[in-house]
């Protein structure tokens, strides 16, 4: 007896993986394409690579996102700069001093994104914003000047109530952001601007407690008499 033979049409079927996924949802593109951003670079990277790691065509990606710049944009909005208004609304709600209010949002920070894949964006665009000035202008848009306006009323919190020194604002917003860039090109950088003779790798959370203990004593109003409300206390 020769053996059973499968139906025709059994072998042209494609594999059930794809015809799941063909429709995949906008979020899975978006995951992909932050994935191969942060790994490869914008230039370096090409639509039919995120299509693929999504695991659809890229005629479907297209569907979603009329070129790859769109595709990083929304990259951006889901991941960066729709956050904004979930940070100001902390801002408004925080009721303790401003140099605690500083500590906290440093930390949420790295919990939400110094610490997940998507701090690389700020070595890609540090790398190749020039070569695309269209996408460099979203950038500094979406999230540097929301970003500079947030770290701005902070600063300008701690002034008002009397617990930090007069502040340049225009300056002063970079001496917040600086250690802050710094960790993200580190970590996207595997430690390669990191000294090896050192006796053990860096610690974030420690590199950041130790930046905000030097910024502080800077920040921080040292009146002349002594202070009785703690809530002034920076350090």
């Amino acid at each position: 007896m020769s053996p059973a033979k499968l139906p025709p049409t059994a072998k042209t079927q494609p594999p059930i993986r794809h015809e799941r996924r063909k429709d995949a949802r906008p979020g899975e593109l978006l995951a992909a394409a932050l994935d191969l951003f942060v790994e490869k670079g914008f230039a370096a990277t090409r639509a039919e690579e995120v299509a693929r790691r999504a695991g659809v065509s890229k005629g479907t990606l297209f569907l979603y996102f009329a070129s790859k710049e769109e595709l990083f944009k929304a990259v951006v909005r889901e991941n960066i700069s729709g956050g904004f208004s979930q940070w100001n609304a902390q801002f408004d709600a925080f009721d303790g001093s401003t140099p605690d209010m500083l500590r906290h949002c440093m930390a949420l920070w790295w919990q939400r994104q110094g610490n997940a894949k998507v701090s690389g964006i700020t070595k890609l665009m540090l790398g190749e914003g020039k070569n695309f000035p269209e996408l460099a202008l979203f950038y500094q848009q979406e999230v540097i000047q929301p970003a500079h306006l947030l770290i701005r009323r902070i600063l300008q919190r701690g002034v008002d109530r009397g617990e930090f020194a007069p502040l340049d604002m225009k300056y002063a917003v970079f001496t917040v952001l600086a250690p802050m860039i710094f960790l993200q090109l580190l970590v996207h950088s595997n430690n390669a601007c990191y000294d090896p003779a050192e006796a053990t790798e860096l610690v974030p959370e420690e590199y950041l407690a130790s930046q905000l203990q030097i910024l502080l004593a800077g920040l921080c109003l040292r009146p002349a008499t002594p202070v009785t409300n703690k809530g002034n206390h920076c350090l």
